[in-house]
C-alpha cells in the first residue's frame, strides 16, 4: 500500500484546523454556548484512561481538571501538525527540508492560538527553544526513513471518525492518517513521537488502533487491512492486521466498559487503580491512593460530548 492510494479527498474545510484551535491543550475548550449538545461518546483516549484508572477518567472527563502539558507532549503536537501540513503540499514538495521549514510557522500558529503553550519556555534562553524545535526536526527526519510521502495520497489526515454501535454507544475519535488503495484496502496510520513501547504501552496503542478499525468497520463495512504505528523517536514501525471476528469481540469489550463507566457515573464511585503509570499522573495530590482527597463529585455530565468524548491533540500526539 505504499504506492498511490486513491486520490486525496481532504476533510471538510476547517474541520482539522478548528479542532486544533479548540483542543491544543488539555482542558482548553470552546465556551459552553458554542459547543454542540450531542450524546456522550467514548474516545480512545478516555477509554484508555478508564481502563488504566477509573479515577483518572473521572478527573479528566468529568471534573475536567487542568493538566499542564510537558514539552515532550507539545513537541508531539507540533510534529503531528507539521505532518498534516506536509500532506497538503504537492507530492514533489514533501521532502525533509520542506518539513523542517514548516516547524517555525506551525509553532507560531499554535502559540498564537494557545498562548499558554509558549509559557513552557518562559524565562528560558532562546537557544533552549531552538534546541527543542531542532529535536522536533529530528523526529521529522526519522519519519522520512519509514516511508516516502511523495508516493502517498492519503484520503484524509486528522480525520474525525465516529460510529454508533447496536447498543447505542457512540464512538468518536481522530485518525492521524487514512490511506485507501485503488483496490479498496484501508490502512490506518498513527504517528507516535516516543520510542517503540514496552508491553503496557504497546497494548494501549493497539487498543487505540482497534478502536479506529472498529469505527471504520461500522461505517464502511470494511476491516482495515493494516493498522500501522510509526514510532519517530527510534524509527520503528509496528503493523497489525485485525480480523472482523476480533473487532466484533472488541465491540463487546467497549460496551462492557461503557456500562461500567455509566454505573460509576451514576454513583460517583470512580476508584483509583495504582500502578507504575501513577508516576506520570498530574493528580496524585487528589488521589486517595496517595493520601489525597478528590474534589466533590459534580455529577454525570450528560449530554456534553466535550466532556465524555473529548480528545485533545495532546492525547493523540503521545
Amino acid at each position: 500500500m505504499d504506492t498511490a492510494p486513491a486520490p486525496a479527498s481532504p476533510p471538510a474545510e476547517g474541520v482539522a484546523e478548528g479542532h486544533a484551535a479548540q483542543q491544543l491543550a488539555a482542558g482548553v475548550e470552546a465556551p459552553p454556548a458554542q459547543r454542540p449538545r450531542r450524546r456522550p461518546a467514548l474516545s480512545p483516549s478516555r477509554a484508555g484512561d478508564f481502563k488504566q484508572c477509573p479515577l483518572l477518567y473521572r478527573f479528566r472527563a468529568v471534573d475536567r481538571l487542568p493538566e499542564v502539558p510537558t514539552r515532550a507532549q507539545v513537541r508531539g503536537t507540533v510534529v503531528h501538525a507539521v505532518l498534516e501540513r506536509l500532506y497538503r503540499l504537492p507530492a514533489q514538495e514533501r521532502l525533509p527540508a520542506r518539513a523542517r521549514e514548516l516547524l517555525d510557522p506551525v509553532w507560531a500558529e499554535l502559540t498564537a492560538g494557545e498562548p499558554q503553550l509558549a509559557e513552557l519556555f518562559e524565562g528560558a534562553e532562546e537557544t533552549e527553544l531552538a534546541g527543542w524545535l531542532e529535536s522536533a526536526g529530528a523526529l521529522l527526519d526519522t519519519y522520512f526513513t519509514l516511508e516516502d510521502p511523495r508516493r502517498l495520497e492519503p484520503e484524509a489526515c486528522e480525520q474525525l471518525v465516529e460510529a454508533e454501535m447496536e447498543s447505542g454507544l457512540l464512538l468518536r475519535g481522530y485518525v492521524d492518517r487514512l490511506d485507501v488503495a485503488p483496490t479498496g484496502q484501508v490502512r490506518v496510520v498513527d504517528y507516535k513521537t516516543g520510542a517503540a513501547p514496552r508491553q503496557i504501552a504497546e497494548a494501549r496503542a493497539l487498543f487505540q488502533m482497534k478502536f479506529y478499525a472498529l469505527v471504520l468497520l461500522l461505517t464502511r463495512g470494511v476491516v482495515p487491512s493494516q493498522l500501522r504505528l510509526m514510532y519517530l523517536a527510534d524509527g520503528e514501525a509496528l503493523t497489525y492486521r485485525p480480523d472482523e471476528g476480533e473487532l466484533r469481540r472488541f465491540a463487546r469489550t467497549l460496551d462492557a466498559m461503557w456500562s461500567a463507566i455509566l454505573l460509576a457515573g451514576k454513583s460517583g464511585d470512580f476508584r483509583p487503580n495504582p500502578s507504575k503509570l501513577c508516576d506520570w499522573c498530574s493528580h496524585q495530590a487528589l488521589c486517595p491512593a496517595f493520601g489525597g482527597t478528590p474534589p466533590e463529585y459534580p455529577g454525570w455530565p450528560e449530554p456534553d460530548p466535550a466532556v465524555t468524548g473529548a480528545e485533545s491533540l495532546l492525547d493523540r500526539a503521545e
